[in-house]
């Protein structure tokens, strides 16, 4: 990422905070929930690392191919899972997000690491507006769904999980801004 290192590590602790939320909702009752959770720590975590200011820390060029073959497989995986659930699909376009991301930086020409790459403006311009759509839409729906009788676990709040993948889909936006 390029720009101000502040923005870059306020990304940084955005999507770790999120993942690590994530890793607590994998210990949820829910089967389903438990694999969603998977998925969305592993794009937190990996969103977290790619944020990481330039100035701080230049990966090395093999990172970025490591990148786009740990997302290239997730979005298989979320291919293969959608056949369960629409919900899988959205795992599908921010893994391929991600494999995109890392192949554009990548392939930056001048830029150390890849850092500060662009990617192509199509592409990029696309995914921006499904990403803003997808924020937009989650933000209408983020209101506290109320518990039916008992107490509900940490991991297991309907809200808690919609809050994380509406910061996730910032912090996605944020990203592509500044791809």
């Amino acid at each position: 990422m390029h720009g101000p290192a502040s923005h870059g590590w306020l990304l940084v602790a955005l999507c770790a905070a999120t993942g690590a939320y994530c890793l607590l909702r994998m210990r949820s009752r829910v089967e389903e929930q438990r694999r969603a959770a998977g998925s969305e720590a592993l794009m937190g975590f990996g969103m977290a690392a790619m944020a990481v200011p330039a100035a701080v820390f230049t990966p090395p060029s093999w990172a970025w191919p490591v990148y786009a073959a740990v997302f290239g497989a997730a979005a298989l995986h979320a291919l293969w899972s959608a056949r369960a659930g629409t919900h899988h699909l959205h795992h599908l376009v921010g893994a391929s997000a991600m494999v995109y991301m890392a192949v554009a930086m990548a392939a930056a020409p001048g830029h150390e690491g890849g850092h500060g790459g662009s990617g192509v403006p199509g592409v990029t311009g696309a995914l921006l507006l499904y990403f803003t759509g997808y924020v937009l839409l989650s933000g209408a729906r983020l209101v506290p769904v109320a518990a039916a009788g008992a107490e509900v676990a940490w991991g297991d709040r309907p809200e808690l999980a919609r809050a994380c993948r509406l910061s996730m889909g910032i912090a996605m936006v944020a990203m592509l801004l500044t791809l």
